[in-house]
């Protein structure tokens, strides 16, 4: 690795994935928005004239002036590791990197000419060398993906509903944008998780910085299996009354519920896709250009229709019922409200309504 300047990174061998497209790993509906977008004609000239109206440069400067530059003298250990990512993943330009002193564990990718990565205090002091490692794939895995300009958009267009929160049709309209937005984020997010994986190889990491991230850094007192257990319960659980509160709870965060997360990352490890990644066989940035949006927005549909299809969750269920032409629609709405097709399910009364400031690591 040293011909490369990639010299410091860890002596256990994992693989490299040169010139592998974003694609590879991006998560279907995250893929099928981003294929459409690049290919939408004069997509870049919108975004250059909209970088003036952000408060990039003064991002910028302001991380510059108030937090610590990663590199060869400041947090080398993370220096290593940025490097060592972008190694991976075959990024050739290392983005900025800086740590931001804040107790609360966090993470994001931002910018649009450039991104940069920011860490806070709380996550590199909450997590081991291999966690870190993941967390770091996870925001390179951002920049190579181009989330870095979205996630830049949304920020400025949730500041800017904030501001005109006063006008209520043209808060409504900012907050319709918003809203979708934040949907596709949350799929970009487990599209980072992926490569996050890819870049440390080491799927218990993984797991094990997520359980942190959702309960501190006590994991004696922490299972894996456990943890996965509550997303299998957090899905299957309850009425048509707890599915709704779940949409609510969501619609807010632009993070998918970190117990959802580690879920879809253990059976994303547990794929074909991503085996034959790790035996070599992956899409290339040279065939970008090729990519048919089409394709993209099926493989996008099939996906939702298998999420539909297997679903636990009694308001899946149910559009799956209806879908596939069940009879005594009726009955099972009223079964499904209020429970009794189960038993006597739990009520929507006691539903933990989520912990809307929880900490989202990006």
């Amino acid at each position: 690795m040293t011909e490369t300047g990639f010299e410091k990174a860890p002596a256990r061998d994992r693989r490299r994935f040169p010139g592998i497209s974003s694609r590879a790993y991006e998560h279907p509906a995250d893929r099928s928005a981003l294929v459409a977008l690049r290919r939408l004609s004069g997509f870049d000239t919108v975004f250059k004239a909209l970088s003036g109206l952000l408060p990039e440069r003064s991002l910028r400067l302001l991380f510059l002036s108030e937090s610590v530059r990663v590199g060869e003298t400041q947090f080398p250990h993370l220096y290593a590791m940025l490097r060592d990512a972008c190694y991976i993943l075959d990024l050739e330009k290392v983005p900025q990197m800086y740590v931001q002193q804040d107790p609360n564990p966090n993470a994001m990718c931002i910018g649009l000419d450039e991104p940069i990565i920011v860490v806070t205090t709380g996550l590199v002091e909450l997590l081991d060398e291999e966690e870190m490692r993941a967390v770091v794939g996870h925001e390179v895995g951002h920049a190579l993906s181009g989330h870095a300009v979205y996630r830049t958009i949304l920020l400025f267009l949730t500041n800017l509903a904030m501001k005109i929160a006063w006008i209520p049709l043209g808060n409504v309209a900012i907050m319709t944008i918003v809203t979708a937005l934040r949907e596709w984020f949350r799929k970009s997010e487990l599209s980072a998780d992926r490569a996050g994986l890819l870049v440390g190889q080491d799927v218990q990491a993984s797991m094990r910085g997520l359980m942190k991230i959702a309960g501190g850094n006590h994991l004696h007192e922490m299972n894996v299996d456990a943890f996965l257990a509550q997303a299998e319960e957090y899905e299957s659980s309850g009425d048509l009354r707890d599915s709704v509160l779940k949409i609510l709870n969501l619609l807010p965060r632009t993070h998918p519920f970190t117990t959802v997360r580690a879920a879809e990352l253990k059976k994303w490890a547990e794929s074909r896709d991503h085996q034959r990644i790790m035996d070599g066989h992956y899409p290339r940035r040279e065939d970008d250009k090729d990519t048919s949006v089409a394709d993209s927005f099926r493989q996008s549909a099939a996906h939702y229709a298998d999420t539909v299809r297997t679903s636990k969750d009694p308001l899946m269920k149910l559009v799956g019922d209806i879908a596939g032409g069940a009879g005594d629609l009726g009955g099972k709405l009223r079964d499904k409200f209020t429970g009794a097709g189960a038993g006597g399910g739990s009520g929507a009364g006691t539903a933990s309504e989520g912990k809307g400031g929880a900490t989202e690591q990006g």
